[in-house]
């Protein structure tokens, strides 16, 4: 593979304009396709075949004028204080609210809460509900406008209108302050490169890959549905990994140049050996990705692929369009001092390196221009890493400690959806849900819907007496029957919120007393249980897939048992520690001031299932980066602890860099309105930041030190077998220092 990047690159350099032109229009095409075929994006949260979402499409077929399944606008009404909306005056407003609302564009139903008795006992709270013949994916920003418009005259009568339900959520943006992770990572990149183009050129091209990805996918919006977080999950990861692959092929381009070689040349070498890096990486995080489709949940799914194929752009623009780029540039990228220094004759025998060549003599490679400034110096790292070998059992005792009382959270994570109880303090979402708790109590927030698809007039009532018997049963409704009288049904109140352990127990309760009659409940909030109960069903399966497609792919680079083991075993750290993190934070509170977290809640159903496949694939990046270069020393004849220390030095550089970038792009999501993309920043930065400084940069170094060369063991009939991948490209350094490719 290094041999085919090689030539890849050294094209590229030197067809550069043909190349960043097909780049240049590819955007453009996808950019047009974005303006003009681009769809409306869902916050639905669906999946086909559970309980909830087959009683929906029951009713859909047999019962359609229900309007199941539609979107729904909750509006919450209160009278000025000291005042009732049974008096005249608070009457009649509300009143000519509802008549107004009865106009807004595709609404089936609207109740009058005087009609319905959803006025609460002392007559300062009503509630009203706006019920549409379509989903709230289909409802347009002008739709959503209709219903909230209305309300201002209500405002000038004195009255507060809030408003609730799917209907109203729009979705979710991402906003300005999400771009401050891009100012830190270019801060980091300048002090890592010390020159502003050189820094500026992972930047360049990760934006570049970006705008590909993300018009790519809006450009699919407009021939399927997709999910809202979509978009947003391939930013987030289409950012980061494209600046850190440019960052590791920029560094190792400028250090070829540092030894002489001509920018063609160097870009060639540079992507040939880098490259196989970021190749395997990008495959590690695309895999990952790829593999939420084998947990049968659509829109997870979905998501996954449209993340792979963002990281898929960036891939492809790191092996190509930056030696293209790096054909305009030449040596600028280099610091000015050191493009005035003589260059220095390429050596690959350590024991021919001396003082006067200035070449170092453990790695055999020219002097290290100061590639990475301050952060992660060579010195540095053999000084950390020389502490962690001699001190490796209590290191390794601290580290692993520490990371148990982080996870010790994650023991009591619950998982849901977002619903109103979990949007932000000032928002009318919020303000509506809690003056309908104020006014009759938390379940109403949340109702049932228990749909009979046998009914008959008795099999009908007994089921809503033995119903209305069970705990946490505020009120049962009278059942409504479709025209042919073959189905009904009915609402539950819980006592209990929507987002409750109550109001979860009593849907499996309710599910359990059916008695012989063919019974479902659905709505929206058994939607959620159902969803969160899928979504937790398949976080072990398809973390048994991860951990070992891990191992396996880790075996294959490393050709050793011991150090895919441990890799995966310092994986599974890593994500326990992140979901303590999160549970800590989103869940209990922790933090919350300081992060800008605006409401505590369950863990959003999505986010363990999405941080085990985003972490796995970036894990994999910095253990791959990291071990090569120690595998790379053990195997040229050092001895098994020292090639720890001098390994680590090598590799040690490039994981802060890429570390601290990642964790910026990611935190800078933390600043976003909504608690899911909150959440997801928060896991993905903490979980990078502990993989990266606690796992792979203390556990791991203390860890091989400890095993020493039985590390490195492996069958030799395992050997025979696994075919010898060349992640490092060291066969291609040696081809090319044979001169065998001269001719290309």
């Amino acid at each position: 593979m290094a041999t085919v990047l090689y030539r890849l690159a050294r094209f590229s350099f030197r067809r550069r304009r043909l190349v960043t032109a097909i780049w240049a229009a590819l955007l453009i095409a996808l950019g047009l396709g974005a303006l003009t075929l681009s769809g409306q994006l869902t916050n639905d949260v669906t999946i086909p075949g559970t309980e909830a979402q087959q009683a929906i499409d029951h009713l859909k077929e047999r019962f359609p004028q229900a309007s199941v399944g539609g979107a729904t606008a909750r509006v919450a009404i209160e009278a000025p204080a000291g005042q009732k909306l049974t008096d005249p005056a608070g009457k009649a407003a509300v009143e000519q609210l509802v008549s107004t609302l009865k106009t807004a564009p595709k609404a089936r139903m609207v109740t009058d809460p005087f009609q319905a008795g959803t006025v609460s006992p002392d007559g300062r709270v009503a509630l009203a509900q706006v019920g549409y013949g379509v989903p709230a994916s289909e409802l347009t920003a002008a739709d959503r406008a209709a219903v909230t418009a209305p309300a201002d005259s209500a405002r000038q009568a004195g009255l507060t209108v809030e408003f609730g339900g799917d209907a109203i959520q729009g979705v979710p943006e991402v906003g300005s302050t999400e771009g401050i992770g891009v100012v830190i990572a270019a801060i980091v990149l300048t002090v890592t490169f010390g020159s502003l183009l050189a820094a500026g050129l992972p930047l360049l091209t990760a934006l570049i890959g970006v705008g590909v990805g993300m018009a790519g996918i809006m450009t699919v919006s407009g021939l399927t549905d997709l999910n809202s977080n979509t978009p947003i999950l391939a930013l987030m990861l289409g950012l980061a990994v494209g600046i850190d692959y440019a960052l590791f092929i920029v560094s190792r381009y400028r250090h070829e140049l540092s030894e002489g070689h001509e920018p063609e040349e160097a870009a060639a070498r540079g992507v040939g050996t880098a490259g196989s890096a970021v190749v395997f990486a990008g495959l590690t995080v695309m895999i990952a990705l790829v593999g939420l489709t084998v947990v049968g949940i659509p829109f997870l799914g979905q998501m996954g692929i449209a993340a792979a194929a963002t990281v898929a752009v960036a891939v492809l623009i790191a092996l190509t369009l930056l030696p293209a780029i790096f054909g305009f540039a030449g040596r600028k990228v280099l610091r000015r001092r050191a493009k005035k220094q003589p260059a220095v004759p390429f050596v690959t025998n350590p024991t021919a390196a001396t003082a006067e060549t200035g070449v170092d003599k453990q790695s055999g490679l020219g002097p290290f221009p100061p590639t990475f400034g301050r952060i992660g110096k060579q010195a540095n790292g053999e000084r950390w890493a020389g502490f962690v070998a001699r001190h490796r059992i209590p290191v390794l005792v601290v580290a692993v400690a520490g990371l148990l009382v982080v996870a010790i959270p994650a023991l009591g994570m619950r998982l849901g959806l977002p619903n109103d109880a979990t949007a932000a303090p000032d928002s009318t979402q919020r303000k509506a849900y809690d003056l309908v708790t104020e006014g009759f109590g938390p379940g109403v927030n949340g109702p049932l819907i228990v749909v009979i698809s046998d009914a008959t007039a008795d099999n009908t009532a007994a089921a809503a007496d033995r119903i209305s018997r069970l705990d946490d049963v505020a009120a049962v409704t009278k059942p409504q029957f479709n025209a042919q009288r073959d189905t009904a049904m009915f609402t539950v109140i819980p006592n209990s919120g929507p987002s409750s352990e109550q109001t979860e127990k009593l849907v499996g309760d309710i599910r359990a007393h059916s008695d012989g009659t063919t019974l479902a409940v659905t709505g929206q909030t058994a939607l959620q249980i159902d969803v969160s109960e899928k979504l937790s069903g398949a976080m072990l399966p398809y973390l048994a897939l991860i951990v070992g497609l891990a191992f396996l792919l880790l075996m294959l680079v490393f050709r050793s048992l011991i150090v895919p083991l441990k890799a995966t075993l310092g994986f599974l750290g890593s994500v326990a520690a992140t979901f303590g993190a999160v549970v800590a934070v989103f869940q209990w509170g922790w933090l919350d001031d300081v992060l800008g977290v605006k409401s505590t809640a369950p863990i959003m159903s999505m986010l363990p299932i999405l941080l085990i496949g985003v972490l796995f694939g970036l894990a994999m990046d910095y253990q791959v980066f990291l071990v090569t270069r120690m595998r790379e020393e053990h195997v040229h004849g050092r001895e098994a602890r020292q090639a720890v220390v001098t390994g680590f030095r090598h590799g040690a550089r490039v994981v802060v860099a890429a570390a601290l970038i990642m964790v910026s792009v990611f935190a800078g999501f933390v600043l976003a309105d909504t608690t899911l993309i909150q959440s997801i920043g928060f896991a993905l930065a903490f979980g990078v930041a502990v993989d990266a400084f606690v796992v792979r940069m203390t556990i791991v170094p203390a860890v091989m030190s400890l095993l020493g060369a039985r590390a490195w063991w492996l069958p030799r009939w395992l050997g025979r077998v696994l075919p010898n991948v060349d992640v490092e490209g060291e066969k291609l350094s040696k081809r090319l220092d044979e001169k065998e490719l001269e001719s290309v």
